[in-house]
């Protein structure tokens, strides 16, 4: 494995020049035990992957690396990142061997001028990241680097943040953000998480209301969720998760559309809704 992370390392140090632009993908993670069942929502991410070309390299933004500051890990080898508690043995036992790339993590920190970036050797990658891009790229193959949430900022912020980032698209980095538009695990039915539907309207009102703003391109309603809305309150009761969503959406081109796939609720307060930006 250290011959072939040392080969995908050699391929990113290569990839800085111009390509196609890719597209952008917002993933809702769920339970991490998604990272080892066969469901439909692990389906749709490898027929996401299926329609894209595969990148150079990634980025991922996942509500689960949270900071004072913004972080960028600049590591050659990402440890795996168990970040969770009670679940199966099985699920400690994934290692998903990805290598990581200082390169990446340099031009980031070259490309966002906003926020002073810094590089990380300690993280790796946490289950926001590695247990959703083990179903696109299952050889670990792809250099994957994490970009962490500064949680003394505004959404706004993050927002104008992402923007920076995107001229990454055309140069072969696949940019991902992991997290869950409705996502409140207070209130959760545990026993219900294989029932596809919502057990609260607020719940189900914030989902149509976000994925309508995402289709008319109404990003400043989610910039500003806060005072959307009884029922974004209720779905957002704390922006980890949320914020994945708006670095993806501010990278979107006045060409691009929103498509919207794995639109399914779980656990009566949780939706697995994700986004490709093409």
């Amino acid at each position: 494995m250290q011959t072939d992370n040392l080969e995908s390392l050699n391929k990113a140090g290569r990839s800085f020049r111009s390509t196609p632009r890719l597209p952008a993908l917002f993933l809702g993670h769920g339970s991490p035990m998604n990272a080892i069942e066969e469901n439909e929502f692990v389906q749709g991410f490898r027929k996401i992957a299926s329609e894209i070309e595969k990148p150079n390299m990634i980025l991922c933004i996942s509500a689960h690396w949270e900071t004072r500051g913004t972080h960028v890990t600049a590591m050659s080898n990402p440890k795996t990142i168990h970040d969770f508690g009670g679940f199966p043995r099985e699920l400690y036992e994934i290692e998903y061997p990805a290598p990581g790339s200082p390169l990446l993590a340099e031009e980031v920190r070259r490309m966002v001028t906003r926020a002073e970036i810094e590089l990380d050797h300690q993280w790796g990658l946490d289950h926001g990241a590695w247990s959703v891009i083990k179903h696109l790229y299952p050889q670990a193959d792809v250099p994957v680097v994490q970009l962490s949430l500064d949680y003394t900022q505004s959404p706004q912020y993050h927002y104008e943040l992402a923007k920076q980032l995107s001229g990454l698209r055309e140069k072969g980095v696949l940019i991902i953000g992991s997290g869950n538009m409705v996502h409140n695990l207070r209130r959760v039915a545990w026993d219900k998480m294989d029932e596809e539907n919502f057990s609260y309207d607020w719940a189900a009102e914030a989902s149509l209301k976000m994925k309508r703003a995402i289709e008319n391109r109404d990003h400043q309603k989610l910039i500003n969720y806060k005072s959307a809305g009884p029922e974004f309150i209720l779905s957002i009761p704390t922006p980890d998760h949320f914020l994945p969503l708006l670095y993806i959406l501010a990278l979107q081109n006045k060409d691009e559309q929103g498509h919207i796939f794995n639109d399914k609720a779980v656990g009566g307060s949780l939706t697995m809704t994700s986004v490709k930006l093409t």
